[in-house]
């Protein structure tokens, strides 16, 4: 069996169902379906969003599961939620596992405030 289309293989536009057949009692439904925002995806998008699904949304299992860097799977996800018709968010501050330990260390010893620590976290100082 085929996989489903979302475009057009010749101009690119979106491709619309308007027809839907149930093989088991041989029904047919026509009218005009809706394929959803996934169907908007290149095959190589949705198997990364697949990947991405699996390691529960993180990215450094996504690092380690197709070893890409964080940056480039940063960049793969900005794609995919462009293609699907999001507003892509602030990047996220890059912050090292080290550097998050040293602040959340300092944070339990004192040396930090809750609010400090936040701050460097987000990329703030």
């Amino acid at each position: 069996m085929n996989s489903v289309i979302g475009q057009c293989p010749i101009c690119r536009d979106t491709l619309h169902v308007t027809r839907l057949h149930c093989r088991n009692c041989d029904t047919s439904i026509e009218g005009h379906f809706a394929l959803g925002r996934l169907y908007q995806l290149a095959p190589e998008q949705l198997s990364f969003i697949e990947t991405f699904i699996k390691c529960e949304g993180k990215i450094n299992r996504v690092e380690q599961e197709i070893g890409l860097s964080y940056p480039a799977v940063r960049s793969r996800l900005t794609e995919v939620i462009k293609a699907m018709g999001f507003e892509v968010g602030e990047p996220e501050p890059e912050i090292s596992e080290e550097q998050r330990r040293s602040v959340l260390a300092d944070l339990g010893t004192g040396k930090l405030s809750a609010e400090e620590a936040l701050e460097i976290l987000r990329g703030g100082g």
